[in-house]
């Protein structure tokens, strides 16, 4: 079959989704709007890179001096904010069920006096730990506020007794910790967060627009008019010229019943074909004379089918990258690298939504399929709960999710900024992941063409 003859499948199978999303808004919307607004609003829910003032409480019971500056401290630190003073437990813990504080404080009597005396002195923290990054984050600042409380009253202690300040500081505490932090050193929230979320988001609504662009027209059972009008020019070159225009007189003039009868013919083996001697309504010749669906055509068809998705979503692709580009210059070849996995990404799960429908000859269950898979991936990437602490059993699911490979190959490039060698192994998986997908999917759309009983299952 000629190249010539393929672009005609895709051009003609573009122009009938084209069609198809110009008259159906909603289908317009999941292919263009929601995808944008889902990565417009990730950003702005982000904007805010650093986790700054978190609400707490304090129940002062001892009012003293060394008190009183203990609860400046916490005010002053940058990740926490003293919201109000309580006077009892009970109204301290009905503010942290009302969400109004996310921990308390207590400042036992007697604290500035035991501090004073040189006695044990603690600091009561009560946190709601049911917010895993709200309590590491209250904890880390007490904390912070309690050491720089102790090691000022024990300078002071040793300058009273005549030693040099400076030899008082190194006195306290003889070791010291250099940290150093190789990436994300501000903990950018929008470079560590929106950056991955966005990409996951945009794999979810993928695959959603993957399963119903095909699933629709198993649904409507209208799989056999789509693939006669996009092979009517092209897989009937060789019969006779009156076949040839009668069949796409039919298809121009949506007989879908017709259609549907020669579509289910194409696609068996002349072995299996009706009886010779059976002719369909339109005075044709017998059906056992049509050829079989041709996977060129098929496959150009899914492609000119899917077109309009895989530019809008390379669109996207190419506006989350640049919102996730960070201040500091970053090589060209890393962006092009993170936005040809993240293309890869998209494809896959276009075509990965069709298989699951096409598999099932169901749209509720291609979406179900697609739901159980792409929903949860984010939380087996290894973003926010480490890879190396997840049993083996999810390691395998992990290891078996396209989003998985992709994010470590972004969080390399985009954060790490490694070396490009060291992400092609990945965009080597993601292209064969793509092709061997993509071929899948032509084939269960042929068996689907082969079996029009089955269509239309919800």
């Amino acid at each position: 079959m000629r190249l010539t003859q393929l672009s005609e499948a895709f051009i003609r199978s573009a122009a009938y989704e084209r069609r198809f999303l110009r008259k159906n808004p909603w289908d317009l919307t999941m292919v263009v709007w929601i995808p944008l607004l889902t990565v417009l609003l990730i950003w702005w829910i982000f904007s805010q890179t650093q986790i700054t003032n978190l609400p707490i409480g304090v129940i002062d019971q001892d009012n003293g001096p060394v008190a009183n500056t203990a609860v400046r401290y916490l005010d002053a630190s940058p990740t926490l904010s003293v919201r109000q003073m309580y006077y009892s437990a009970a109204e301290a813990e009905a503010a942290i069920l009302q969400r109004d504080i996310y921990a308390v404080v207590i400042i036992p009597e007697d604290f500035s006096r035991n501090i004073l005396s040189s006695k044990s002195a603690p600091l009561i923290l009560q946190v709601n730990a049911q917010y895993g990054t709200h309590s590491g984050i209250i904890q880390t600042g007490v904390q912070a506020v309690a050491g720089t409380l102790s090691a000022g009253v024990e300078i002071q202690r040793l300058i009273k007794q005549g030693m040099a300040p400076s030899q008082a500081a190194i006195a306290y505490s003889p070791i010291s910790i250099q940290r150093i932090s190789l990436f994300n050193a501000a903990t950018d929230y929008q470079q560590f967060l929106a950056s991955t979320v966005i990409p996951a988001l945009l794999h979810i609504l993928a695959m959603v627009i993957g399963a119903t662009t095909i699933g629709r027209e198993l649904r409507d059972k209208q799989l056999g008019h789509w693939y006669g009008f996009i092979a009517s020019a092209q897989a009937y070159d060789n019969l006779s010229g009156s076949t040839s225009a009668n069949i796409s007189s039919n298809v121009n003039n949506n007989v879908a019943d017709n259609t549907v009868q020669k579509i289910a013919a194409l696609s068996q083996p002349a072995a299996k074909l009706p009886n010779s001697t059976a002719k369909d309504n339109t005075n044709q010749k017998p059906v056992s004379t049509l050829p079989s669906v041709h996977m060129g055509v098929l496959l150009f068809g899914l492609l000119g089918k899917y077109f309009w998705p895989m530019l809008a979503y390379g669109l996207w692709s190419i506006l989350a990258l640049w919102l996730a580009t960070p201040q500091e210059s970053v090589a060209s070849s890393a962006v092009f690298a993170t936005y040809l996995g993240l293309l890869l990404l998209m494809m896959l799960s276009f075509w990965l939504g069709a298989i699951f429908t096409l598999g099932s000859f169901s749209l509720r269950m291609g979406l179900s399929a697609t739901g159980f898979i792409s929903a949860p991936s984010y939380a087996f990437a290894g973003v926010t709960f480490p890879y190396i602490a997840i049993s083996d059993s999810a390691k395998h699911w992990s290891d078996a999710l396209p989003l998985t490979h992709y994010l470590k190959l972004h969080i390399a490039q985009m954060q790490m900024q490694a070396p490009v060698a060291i992400s092609l192994p990945i965009l080597y998986g993601l292209a064969i992941a793509t092709v061997v997908a993509m071929m899948l999917t032509a084939l269960l759309t042929k068996r689907a063409l082969a079996h029009p009983e089955r269509w239309g299952a919800r």
